[in-house]
This record gives C-alpha cells, structure tokens and sequence, in this order.
C-alpha cells in the first residue's frame, strides 16, 4: 500500500512539475489539460500531400506531456508543411516499454485511418526515441513506420543512478532504460535496426539524463541509418537532454531527415547557434 502511494504522488509531482514548465498551475481541471496538443498537431482532418506524404507522430519522453515536450517542434513541422500528431501515454511515460509501444501501435492506426496516409514518421524525445523500435521490431511497425527520428534517445540504456529508485517505486520505463536491462537486451540483440524505416539518431555531448550520451547512437546500415551528434557540427551547441527538442539545430536535422529519401544527411550543415 505505501509502495503504491508512493507512486501515486510522484507520479502527481511529475504531472505538477510538467505543468509548471507550461506555465499553468495544477488544479482539478489539470486532467483536461494534460490532454492539450501542442500548437500545429491533431488536427484530424489534415491529409498530406506529395511534398509531405507521411504525417508525423510526436513521441514523448519520460514525465513529458506532449504540449511541453514539442511546443518548438510541432508548430515549426506544421509550418514545413506536415500533418501532425501527439499523445500523452504510459502514464506521464512511466508504463514498462511493451505497454508503451502497443498504445503507440494504436495511435499510429488511428494516425493512418485518418489521413489515409500507408506509411507515418516518428519523431521521438528520450524514451520516446528509443520505445518505437520496439513497435517496430516487435508490434508490426516496420511497414508502417517511414523515418524514426530519435532526440536523446535511450537506445542503450542509461548509467544515470536515478532509474533504479525511480523504476522501483513509480516508473516501471525507468527500470527498462537502464543499461543492460532485460528490455533493451531483448530490443537490441540482433538487428538494431530492422528494415522498413531509416533511421536518425540526434544527440548531444551534455547529455546528462542518457549516460553516456553515445548510448543514444545506434549501428546498422549507413543508407539506412545517420547518427548526429549535436556538436561535430555546432561544437558550441549548448542543448543538454531535457530541452534538446526546443533546440532550432535539432530541427534542421529532423526537418534535413524527414524531407529526403533515407535517413538525416551525415554532410548535412545546419545553422548553429549564435
């Protein structure tokens, strides 16, 4: 009983600390507003067109809600010319990753019935980076899935100490992303990166929730896979894990990824910062 109250309470200061990032404040009618899109998504009667046949499916990272998570992003792929959806999930991300990845699946179909669209792009934050290859390589998503785009994803795992408290207690995909866990043990023998989509991983050097931050990076095929780290481009990039998808630099690489054929473009040169 204690356990499970404890859980319940972090799981509200999750919630209480995710809404003060938005500016709002918690309250009894905060239910509804954890449920608020981030500008540019669902709209629901959007269909893509040549330039931009896949819509795009924003994937949170753990204690996120997505009108935080992609109050950058969203808006600045809709303005691109994409159709856009978001979801919070997993309860503020906490469900163990197989749980995760099946409401992922459902959104995807429900992405699809709507626009008609055969195929979607993922564009993932931390665990939200990571968690969809496990829809693909396990749930039936690698012919559904064009491009997965990972921000700080947790590919291998992290050395960050507070996944074992937290994992114990209240976040189950905290246990899942630790290093060598039997999650990512399962997710990673074999092909990491299982055809169907390609791939790009976008990470930075002052990663300090993804420990090490080369943990993100993934091997397979350089046709179909691009691994970026943030400062081999932009050594003065100053985005650590939390932010990085409010990053304008990480946008030019998910935009440089999702608009051509394969993955991100390793010669790619975005504009840095400053």
């Amino acid at each position: 009983m204690r356990l499970r109250t404890t859980a319940r309470f972090l799981v509200a200061a999750a919630a209480t600390a995710a809404l003060s990032l938005m500016g709002l404040t918690a309250s009894p009618a905060s239910a509804s507003v954890l449920d608020v899109p981030p500008k540019g998504a669902n709209d629901w009667s959007c269909k893509p067109d040549s330039a931009h046949p896949q819509p795009v499916v924003l994937v949170n990272g753990t204690f996120k809600l997505m009108a935080e998570n992609w109050a950058k992003l969203s808006p600045a792929l809709k303005e691109a010319g994409y159709c856009v959806f978001a979801f919070n999930y997993g309860h503020m991300e906490t469900d163990p990753i197989p749980q995760a990845a099946a409401e992922l699946r459902d959104f995807v179909e429900a992405v699809r019935g709507a626009t008609g669209a055969t195929k979607v792009d993922i564009v993932g934050h931390s665990q939200g980076g990571m968690m969809p290859r496990y829809y693909v390589k396990f749930l039936g998503g690698a012919d559904k899935v064009d491009d997965l785009v990972g921000i700080v994803p947790s590919n291998h795992g992290t050395l960050n100490p507070l996944a074992i408290p937290f994992g114990y207690t209240f976040c189950p995909s905290c246990l899942d992303q630790r290093v060598g866990s039997d999650l990512l043990k399962k997710l990673n023998e074999g092909d990491e990166t299982p055809a169907g989509p390609d791939y790009t991983v976008i990470t930075t050097r002052h990663d300090e929730v993804v420990i090490p931050y080369t943990s993100a990076l993934l091997t397979g095929p350089a046709e179909h896979l691009s691994n970026v780290v943030l400062q081999d481009k932009c050594p003065l990039d100053p985005f650590m894990h939390d932010q990085a998808t409010k990053d304008p630099v990480v946008a030019q690489w998910v935009l440089n990824a999702l608009g051509r054929k394969g993955p991100a473009d390793p010669a790619f040169q975005p504009r840095c910062l400053g």
